[in-house]
C-alpha cells in the first residue's frame, strides 16, 4: 500500500511537471507522508523497541542458571584435591530459589568436610528469604518497574510524535499563508501594472495629467517590491515544508513551483484534523499521555517505595537440601542425610534503609504535585485555545466582510476614476486598504489553524 502511494505521489509529480500546471498537497496527504516516512517518527517508534528490550533483559533475572565450578591441585606426583562442584537453580517470583547440585570431591589434602562418596554427592532443596526479600526483592522490583517503563515509553513515544506533527502541521500552515499573500501581490502587480498602461496611454492622449503617470508608476514600484518580499518568503517556506516529506528508505523530498498548498484547507481542516471541539467539557484529559507518563513514574516509585520499606526487615535465609547418592532412587530422600543453613543479618540502626524510604516517600509526594499541577495546566490550557479559536472564527468572518465590502470600494473608486470624477490617490488608497485587509484576513487564518492544531496538540490527539 505505501509502495503504492509513493508511485502515486509520483505520478501526480510528473503530470503537473508536463502539463505546466500547479498540483496540490493537501494538508491531509501532506500528514500522511509525515506520519509514515518522517525520520523522527521512526525514531520516535525506538522508544517503545529500546523499552522492551529492557523489559526482557529484567526477565532474564529469573532465568535458571548452571554453575559449574572444579578446581584441582597436583604437585610433585601428589593429587591434593580435585574438587567438583556442578549447581542448578531456578529462581522464582518471590524470595525462593530451588536447587539441583552435584559434588565429587577427593584428594590427600581435601578437607575433611567436602568428602564425597565415591560416585558423588547428589543434593535437592530450596533457599528461601523468610523477611527481607520474600515479598519484595530487587528481582521482581526491577521486572515490575521494566513492564512500567514499556507502558511509559509507549506515553512519551505519542508525546514526541504528536510534537513532530504539530511542527510540521504549523509549517503547512505557514506555507498556505505564504503562498496565499504571494497570490494577492501578484494579482495586484497585474492590476497596478495594467493601471498604469492606461493612466500612460491617457496622458499621451492628453485626457489625464503628468502627475498620474507618476503616481501610478510610484505604485506599481510598490506592488512589485511587495510581490518581491512575499515571494522570497514563500520560498522560504517551501524549503522548510521540505523539511517534513521523505519517502522510503530515508529519501528527502523537495518541493518544486508545481506543487502548492490546499487554499481550501479552512473548508476541511475539521475533519483533516478531527478538531471539531466546542468545549473543555468535550475533552478528557484523565487518558492524556503526558499524565499517564507521570502516574506510570509515580507506580515505578510505588514500587520502589515498597522494596525500600521491605528492606527495614532483618535478612532471615534459610537453605536446606535433601542428600543422596543415587539421584535415581527418589526414595533414598529422607530428613536423615541433609544440609542445611540460616543467615540472619539485622543493621542495628537501619539509617541507608530508612533514609532511602525517606528519599522515595518524598519523590512520591513530588510526583503528586507534578500531577495534580499538570492536571490543572491542561485544563487552562485547553480552555484558552478554546476560547482563542472562537475569537479567530469571528474575526475570520469580520475580515471577509471586510475584504467584500473593500473590493466594492475599489471598484466604485476605479469607475469613477475612468469617469474622470475621482483621483488616482484615492483608487491607490482604497485598493492598499483592500491589500491590508486581505493580508490580515490571511494572518488570522493562519492563526484560526495554529489554535486549532495547538488544541490537538494540547490534549495529545495529532498522531
Amino acid at each position: 500500500m505505501k509502495k503504492l502511494a509513493v508511485v502515486l505521489f509520483f505520478i501526480s509529480f510528473s503530470i503537473g511537471f508536463s502539463q505546466e500546471n500547479s498540483t496540490i498537497l493537501s494538508l491531509e496527504e501532506y500528514i500522511g507522508y509525515v506520519k509514515a516516512f518522517h525520520p523522527i517518527v521512526k525514531q520516535a517508534k525506538l522508544i517503545t523497541s529500546e523499552s522492551e528490550a529492557k523489559l526482557l533483559k529484567s526477565r532474564g533475572a529469573f532465568d535458571p542458571k548452571i554453575e559449574v565450578d572444579y578446581n584441582r591441585k597436583t604437585f610433585k606426583s601428589t593429587e591434593y584435591y580435585d574438587k567438583l562442584n556442578a549447581t542448578f537453580k531456578i529462581p522464582t517470583w518471590y524470595g525462593i530459589e530451588l536447587k539441583g547440585k552435584y559434588e565429587n570431591n577427593e584428594g590427600t589434602y581435601l578437607n575433611p568436610e567436602y568428602n564425597t562418596p565415591t560416585d558423588g554427592l547428589y543434593s535437592a532443596g530450596v533457599s528461601i528469604s523468610l523477611a527481607k526479600g520474600l515479598l519484595a526483592n530487587d528481582r521482581m522490583a526491577t521486572l515490575k518497574q521494566a513492564k512500567i517503563y514499556t507502558k511509559q515509553a509507549q506515553a512519551k513515544q505519542n508525546q514526541v510524535i504528536n510534537e513532530i506533527l504539530y511542527d510540521a502541521i504549523t509549517s503547512y500552515f505557514n506555507w498556505l499563508k505564504n503562498y496565499q499573500s504571494q497570490i494577492i501581490f501578484s494579482d495586484f502587480v497585474v492590476n497596478a501594472e495594467t493601471r498604469f498602461n492606461n493612466v500612460k496611454t491617457n496622458y499621451l492622449a492628453g485626457d489625464k495629467p503628468a502627475i498620474d503617470t507618476l503616481e501610478a508608476s510610484i505604485n506599481l514600484k510598490n506592488r512589485l517590491l511587495d510581490f518581491e518580499k512575499a515571494k522570497i518568503g514563500y520560498i522560504k517556506s517551501t524549503l522548510e515544508i521540505s523539511n517534513y516529506l521523505w519517502l522510503e528508505n530515508n529519501l528527502p523530498v523537495e518541493l518544486t513551483d508545481s506543487i502548492t498548498p490546499d487554499i481550501e484547507t479552512i473548508n476541511k481542516i475539521d475533519l483533516v484534523l478531527n478538531s471539531s471541539i466546542l468545549n473543555v467539557s468535550d475533552v478528557s484529559i484523565e487518558n492524556h499521555p503526558k499524565l499517564k507518563e507521570l502516574q506510570f513514574k509515580r507506580d515505578i516509585l510505588t514500587i520502589d517505595k515498597r522494596l525500600k520499606t521491605n528492606n527495614l526487615l532483618p535478612r532471615v535465609d534459610l537453605e536446606y537440601n535433601f542428600l543422596t547418592t543415587d539421584y535415581n532412587d527418589i526414595n533414598l530422600l529422607n530428613t536423615a542425610n541433609y544440609k542445611s543453613g540460616l543467615i540472619i543479618s539485622f543493621p542495628l540502626f537501619l539509617r541507608k534503609e530508612r533514609a532511602d524510604l525517606k528519599l522515595t516517600k518524598l519523590k512520591l509526594q513530588d510526583i503528586d504535585f507534578d500531577i495534580s499541577a499538570t492536571k490543572v495546566s491542561l485544563k487552562n490550557k485547553i480552555d484558552a485555545t478554546l476560547q482563542e479559536i472562537e475569537s479567530y472564527k469571528t474575526q475570520n468572518q469580520l475580515l471577509l466582510n471586510l475584504v467584500t465590502d473593500y473590493k466594492q470600494l475599489v471598484k466604485s473608486e476605479e469607475r469613477k476614476f475612468d469617469l474622470g470624477e475621482g483621483s488616482l490617490f484615492l483608487v491607490n488608497y482604497r485598493e492598499a486598504k483592500l491589500i491590508e485587509s486581505q493580508l490580515k484576513k490571511i494572518d488570522t487564518e493562519f492563526m484560526l489553524f495554529n489554535s486549532k492544531s495547538n488544541l490537538l496538540r494540547v490534549i495529545n490527539s495529532l498522531n
